[in-house]
């Protein structure tokens, strides 16, 4: 997938994924399915969904559950990733944003209520003052 010469195709592809991703999303108590498509620099694409627990802290969004499978797979560049909800729009939450914010600062968040209205945007613009340490500080 070539995101950066055919964006409208590669961004209803990613969306595509994301949709069919989130029909493993485990979400008993708020019903709210999501889904997550993460395409990373060498053109990997990792899935995620959201999962649920009782314990509320410990539920985790479909965008975290997608980084972190992509980065235990060693990945730690990405340019795109893509959220889908089966009744309407996600956009990611603020925990989600400082996560991605911390590999990929200038990703493009794909967001919308279905494949042909979709919502392109930096993570600068859903996430204006991002942070990140410097590495190698302990």
């Amino acid at each position: 997938m070539n995101f950066i010469t055919d964006r409208e195709n590669s961004a209803a592809e990613l969306y595509d994924m994301a949709t069919e991703a989130s029909v493993n999303a485990y979400a008993p108590f708020s019903g709210f399915k999501v889904g997550a498509a993460l395409l990373d620099e060498n053109g990997r694409i990792f899935t995620g969904v959201n999962i649920e627990n009782s314990s509320f802290g410990a539920t985790i969004c479909a965008e975290r559950t997608a980084f972190v499978k992509a980065i235990s797979e060693g990945s730690r560049r990405f340019t795109a990733i893509a959220v889908a909800a089966e009744s309407q729009e996600a956009i990611p939450c603020g925990i989600c944003r400082q996560f991605m914010f911390e590999f990929s600062p200038d990703i493009l968040i794909i967001t919308g209520e279905n494949r042909r209205e979709l919502n392109i945007r930096t993570l600068e613009e859903l996430l204006p003052i991002g942070f990140r340490l410097q590495e190698g500080r302990q």
